[in-house]
């Protein structure tokens, strides 16, 4: 192996923290991958990976390493391609990361056309509700839903999400429509937190001035989107979500909008990526078609 190969599988080892699952998806023996990551330390003179019987993780040089490694792969590919003018003929593997929910029902149905304008992409998709971190698992970019928590990468905002109050008809039937605040002393939150363990805020509204949050029972705690908006439809509480990921049960009648005028804040939607000389061309691309895959489907942040 050349020692641009050296660092592909390096890079391949490092983001997806195994040897046997780097050289599965480069294509190549075990051995080579692990061969030529060895070389690649005795040549810069550090370990760059730990290894132990369960894991590989960076080391501390690796970390460094791992990004100036990826900044010079990039720069290489846009040396290569600097006088291509016709995008389908990018090349290379595209890792991106959004929520479950957005991957269902917008984006991965409209990938079909999307590879067939960029034949020689190959795209990894993590449709995931937790928060990666962008950099140090090899991440593109990420479509994020929610308050932005890291200003290391960079931010293209692409709009809002508004939120709605919505339950089942049968729990509905059982418990009464809400008709303000009040009401809900006498009916059950589903909750929704980032890990387990940690508390819900409850309800959240606006009271004229500013959002607020109204402590609610609740006999269950999620933490996906997916199974939040399923306990919802299977009658267990209220939720509170955006309107683009339940129109769908709302038309069909699986939900009930309740409660308009007491509505949670809107969320927003943003593309993160790190932040680089030359932006790979193939992730421009990519990311040029998702915001105006989306941003039809938001609102503008006021």
């Amino acid at each position: 192996m050349d020692r641009i190969d050296q660092l592909r599988s390096f890079l391949r080892v490092a983001e997806l923290g195994s040897f046997t699952a780097a050289a599965d998806s480069l294509g190549l023996p075990k051995a080579s991958v692990s061969l030529a990551v060895q070389r690649l330390e005795a040549e810069v003179g550090v370990q760059l990976l730990h290894r132990t019987t369960r894991r590989v993780q960076l080391s501390a040089d690796g970390a460094q390493f791992q990004q100036r490694a990826r900044d010079l792969l990039d720069d290489l590919e846009e040396l290569q391609g600097m006088f291509r003018r016709d995008t389908s003929q990018l090349k290379g593997r595209l890792r991106v990361d959004m929520s479950s929910g957005l991957a269902r029902q917008l984006v991965i149905p409209q990938l079909p056309a999307f590879l067939d304008g960029h034949p020689g992409l190959e795209i990894e998709l993590s449709g995931t509700d937790r928060r990666v971190d962008l950099v140090r698992e090899g991440f593109d970019c990420v479509l994020r839903v929610g308050p932005l928590d890291d200003n290391t990468l960079v931010a293209r905002p692409l709009g809002v999400m508004h939120i709605v109050n919505c339950a089942s008809p049968a729990y509905l039937a059982t418990r009464g429509v809400p008709k303000d605040l009040a009401d809900l002393a006498a009916h059950a939150l589903v909750h929704y937190v980032g890990t387990l363990g940690q508390r819900s805020p409850g309800f959240e509204y606006h009271d004229g001035q500013r959002y607020r949050s109204l402590p609610m029972r609740g006999a269950i705690t999620v933490n996906s989107g997916e199974g939040y908006s399923a306990a919802a439809l299977a009658g267990l509480g209220i939720i509170q979500v955006p309107l683009l990921g339940a129109r769908h049960a709302l038309a069909s009648g699986e939900l009930v909008q309740i409660l308009p005028q007491c509505v949670a804040e809107p969320m927003p939607v943003t593309l993160l990526y790190a932040q680089r000389r030359h932006l790979p061309r193939r992730v421009a691309a990519f990311m040029d078609w998702v915001t105006a895959l989306i941003q039809p489907e938001l609102e503008r942040e006021r």
